[in-house]
């Protein structure tokens, strides 16, 4: 008999904490969405720069990734091809890999016969213009990564001039709500700027990172490309 009352108990607890843990859950979730929109019209900005940093991410990781994407068996195909005196197949060869190495051995291919100081400029401003390409977009994500914790500050301020505002309108009848309200709204600004910056900055220096190695395969082929050229032709 006991042992039924304790676990009728017991059921009934379990029940009363389910009715209790479930509003608690849905009111903590609302409160998330709630939030966005409670942080004043800051947020409009921070959620455009969060959009245009991604896609200038994706964008980019997508551009970097086929552009370091090359046959291991390039650079021995072109020495064979100089070689034979097989100009024209070395050139197609290299306009059907459409990458940034490929571009600029290619440039050094079709100025063969003349000096080789006009072959090594042509292939350095080539690659010039191939990290110029690579980093179309970087400055804006940059940019991001250095404005919306600004923003997200600039809200902080903005709140809290307001909380301090309706204080002093009150008079006597201060109420704590008319300062939580206003250091509610700069919390939610300076959050959201903080998380779209951090996000924009990592993904800036992991950007970078793959461009630097880009640009040391790069340095690399056009070393292997003009030593090529110095070798003799039998060889």
């Amino acid at each position: 008999m006991i042992f039924n009352i304790l676990a009728a108990m017991g059921q009934e607890a379990v029940e009363a904490t389910t009715q209790i843990v479930a509003p608690v859950k849905e009111q903590l979730s609302f409160s998330l969405i709630d939030m966005a929109f409670k942080g004043g019209f800051l947020m409009i900005p921070l959620f455009i720069l969060s959009i245009l940093s991604i896609y200038i991410f994706g964008e980019r990781w997508w551009a970097i990734r086929k552009a370091s994407q090359i046959d291991e068996n390039f650079m021995r195909n072109i020495h064979d091809y100089i070689h034979e005196g097989k100009i024209k197949a070395a050139i197609s060869l290299c306009k059907s890999q459409e990458t940034p190495i490929a571009r600029l051995i290619e440039k050094g291919i079709e100025r063969i016969g003349r000096p080789l100081t006009d072959i090594q400029t042509a292939v350095e401003n080539m690659g010039n213009v191939e990290v110029a390409r690579l980093e179309k977009g970087l400055p804006w994500l940059a940019t991001i990564a250095g404005g919306a914790p600004m923003i997200g500050f600039l809200g902080t301020v903005i709140g809290m001039i307001q909380a301090f505002y309706n204080m002093s309108q009150a008079g006597s009848n201060i109420d704590i709500t008319l300062l939580s309200g206003g250091i509610y709204t700069a919390m939610v600004t300076t959050v959201a700027g903080l998380i779209v910056g951090i996000m924009a900055y990592f993904g800036y220096n992991y950007l970078v990172a793959r461009i630097d190695n880009i640009v040391y395969k790069m340095e690399s082929n056009t070393i292997e490309f003009m030593d090529l050229l110095h070798e003799p032709a039998g060889k």
